[in-house]
């Protein structure tokens, strides 16, 4: 799955793990505030944001753009020079790629969270007559509104259309390793089904994980600090009072319950997942049998593969049915627990209409990248069903034994 696409599999993700924590640990502990050097210094404390488009082309960001590009440069040449995988440049550079152009909309979106505060304040004015506003200032906001939003359409149009072609590439890439090795693969029950269908869920289902989580790990880097920011104007939470950092504890407590909550009632649904892949491919491919030999895909065998299909289906809504009702449950919560945890701040009437605005909306940034196991949970399912079915690829080109699911399907009387 992996040695198909990237270079050194192993090596590959431990150093790109182990650079990207040192070129973040570097940023923050000594490049961060070196721009000055080349005139892109940050600007001083207290400086308030810059509202609208043009925040992107400020000196700090500038200076990001410079730093990335190298970091990226510096670790893609070490391992073109260790490994020039044919594949490199969708892998290793098209993955730095996604990675940026992630970050960046999520720099769009504290952008339009950097752009509540004013607007909201503005409209609390408005409808309390505390000061006039005029219909060219209202305008004028959703102008700036518009700008930023056309530039968050752009660049998410472009970056789909990229990471389509990226987990296609992955899918060949995949699909070109295991025909190179046929002849040792075919004997695996449903090969045929693993290499044409499960290689493209797997690209599909990488495609929605993939961005998702990198989207996470971005948004956490980016609204942290903010929500951070907002955090001396919540004096109190409810039941616990005052405790230190209360806005990022509340996000993060409350996303942990929920992420442990959903993975301990659906720890069920990957096996059974793989198991309806099982079924489903013994099934599929007595009716094809069936179709050149007469003798085959008749009574009672025909009957018997389908109950199996009917048994693992019924076995799956079952267990779908309470990981619903507690994964709705909690989201539904989700969406007034910012309220709940700022309930003693509005109710004392310490906070405008602005800057709550900014609060509920970076808590729900927050909160929905640590509820990423939350929200990606069936997917995640899915794709650690995929991932036992394309196992035995893997095990078999290393000589090593099967996966316990396909051992045990054999032990039934499946084909190895």
């Amino acid at each position: 799955m992996f040695v198909s696409f990237f270079p050194s599999p192993r090596a590959f993700f431990w150093s790109a793990a182990l650079w990207t924590i040192a070129c973040v640990l570097m940023w923050f502990f000594f490049f961060k505030e070196a721009g000055h050097f080349i005139g892109l210094e940050n600007p001083p404390d207290g400086t308030p944001p810059v509202i609208g488009v043009m925040k992107f082309l400020t000196k700090p960001f500038l200076y990001f753009y410079i730093y990335f590009s190298a970091a990226v440069a510096i670790f893609a040449a070490v391992w073109w020079r260790i490994d020039p995988h044919p594949y490199f440049m969708w892998s290793v550079l098209g993955s730095a790629l996604i990675m940026f152009v992630t970050y960046f909309q999520v720099e769009v979106s504290v952008a339009i969270n950097d752009w509540y505060g004013p607007f909201y304040d503005m409209i609390q004015a408005a409808v309390s007559k505390s000061r006039v506003v005029t219909g060219q200032e209202y305008i004028g906001q959703m102008m700036v509104f518009a700008w930023i939003a056309l530039i968050a359409v752009v660049v998410a149009v472009l970056t789909s259309f990229f990471v389509s072609h990226y987990v296609f590439r992955w899918r060949m890439a995949m699909n070109n390793y295991y025909l190179a090795n046929w002849s040792e693969l075919r004997t695996i029950e449903g090969a045929s089904q693993r290499v044409q269908e499960d290689t493209m869920r797997f690209a599909q289902n990488l495609e929605d994980l993939g961005v998702s989580f990198i989207n996470s790990i971005m948004t956490l880097i980016a609204f942290l600090p903010v929500l951070h920011s907002l955090e001396p104007v919540v004096s109190e939470l409810p039941i616990v009072g005052s405790i230190p950092y209360p806005l990022v504890t509340a996000s993060i407590v409350w996303s942990l319950f929920g992420t442990g909550f959903l993975a301990l009632i659906g720890v069920k649904l990957p096996g059974l997942e793989f198991r309806n892949q099982r079924v489903e491919a013994a099934y599929r491919k007595e009716l094809v049998l069936g179709e050149d030999d007469p003798a085959r895909a008749q009574p009672p065998t025909i009957h018997q593969l389908f109950a199996n299909v009917r048994h693992n289906y019924f076995r799956l809504y079952f267990n779908y049915l309470y990981f619903n009702i507690g994964r709705i449950i909690y989201l539904q919560t989700d969406n007034i627990f910012p309220y709940l945890v700022l309930a003693p701040t509005i109710i004392a009437g310490k906070i405008t209409l602005g800057p709550l605005q900014r609060i509920i909306g970076a808590f729900d940034q927050v909160r929905g990248s640590f509820q990423y196991l939350v929200n990606s949970w069936t997917d995640i399912i899915r794709m650690i069903s995929i991932y036992k079915r394309l196992r035995a690829f893997e095990a078999t080109l290393r000589g090593e034994a099967l996966p316990s699911l396909d051992q045990e399907y054999i032990a039934q009387g499946g084909e190895a």
